[in-house]
């Protein structure tokens, strides 16, 4: 028998099949906890009860709930997953912690207010609860093969780390996490950006900005840079520039990692296993959750780093609210976005 009792919460549909409206990242993590020899999917809970029903013929569980606070209170749960929209997560993370549930895995982004995300992390630390969130990227083989030349020297100290993506909060959430693990998880000690509402998108339900900018600080000296928007030219690029030279991540599938680093003249394709997508790293996070909650150990995606790099989106909203650099740590419990639409501030074209 397992060692650990999982439960879901948030079952939905697998990606791409008929109604589906996400990405199915409740499979993709029981994935994760079918290969882990440690963990066992033994509950369900979705408020569509044949959403559930229909994931436990494909995954397995032995019970279904449309009321995640049954299940809690009736399984004795050591684990559960949540992939439902981020407007949800806090409250569900916070009760699993009251529960006595020994590790929650959630999905990115955390929340949709800083106050939300502090209330999840500081409600896991009280009760013993080990956090992670879905940031899944730091199993793709090109971005550790990155991190690997980064850390071997292949272009000096680095300097300069930069992205770009479709917006600062669903997307930018991988990428300053991804930054952040380039940079040795160093603490950032200041923010300042800009937002614009033009050509906005609203997904998972949360309103997001047309374009923006965040240019941080790391204490070690190290500048994060993240410009969002774009059109349909936008490429999701990492770019780490070094004393000696630069490493791009992402420029295109046929070359989705290269390196100009010391001594050499020109451009040199890194060759590595697939690209800045794969779902085979949710199953990666999931397992290694498991193992670290078996060992005692810190898990890789570990709420504590996806705390920062949420830190450096709330606090790019609030630098564009009070027009001004934003020192850490941030001290507001709102989302400044959406505070300015509110109040008119911004406006949606």
């Amino acid at each position: 028998m397992a060692q650990f009792k999982v439960g879901i919460i948030g079952c939905g549909k697998p990606w791409r099949s008929e109604g589906a409206t996400g990405f199915g990242m409740s499979h993709a993590h029981a994935l994760g906890y079918i290969e882990s020899p440690d963990a066992e999917i033994v509950a369900l809970s979705d408020i569509v009860a044949e959403n559930a029903k229909a994931f436990q013929e494909l995954r397995g569980g032995d019970r279904i709930y449309t009321d995640y606070h049954e299940m809690l209170a009736t399984e004795g749960l050591d684990i559960v997953s949540i992939s439902t929209w981020p407007h949800l997560h806090a409250q569900m993370v916070v009760d699993c912690a009251e529960a006595g549930v020994r590790a929650v895995h959630c999905e990115k982004p955390m929340a949709t207010t800083f106050g939300d995300c502090k209330r999840m992390v500081e409600a896991c630390k009280e009760n013993g609860t080990q956090l992670t969130f879905n940031h899944q990227r730091r199993f793709l083989p090109v971005f550790r093969k990155a991190k690997a030349l980064i850390d071997e020297g292949a272009i000096g100290e680095i300097e300069r780390v930069e992205g770009n993506c479709p917006d600062l909060f669903d997307w930018g959430t991988h990428w300053f996490d991804m930054m952040f693990m380039y940079n040795n998880e160093t603490p950032a000690e200041w923010v300042i950006g800009q937002v614009d509402m033009r050509n906005h998108r609203v997904v998972f339900g949360v309103t997001l900005e047309g374009q923006g900018l965040s240019h941080f600080k790391f204490q070690n000296g190290v500048h994060g840079l993240l410009t969002t928007g774009g059109g349909s030219q936008h490429r999701m690029l990492n770019r780490i520039i070094g004393a000696e030279g630069t490493i791009e991540v992402g420029l295109s599938d046929e070359e989705p990692l290269r390196i100009w680093g010391k001594g050499q003249s020109h451009w040199h394709k890194v060759e590595v296993e697939g690209g800045i997508h794969g779902m085979d790293a949710v199953q990666l996070g999931v397992i290694d959750l498991v193992d670290a909650l078996k060992n005692g150990r810190e898990p890789e995606l570990s709420g504590d780093k996806a705390f920062r790099a949420t830190e450096i989106i709330y606090a790019t909203y609030e630098s564009s609210r009070r027009r001004a650099r934003i020192d850490l740590p941030l001290d507001i419990t709102d989302s400044p976005l959406h505070a300015m639409l509110d109040a008119g501030d911004l406006s949606i074209d």
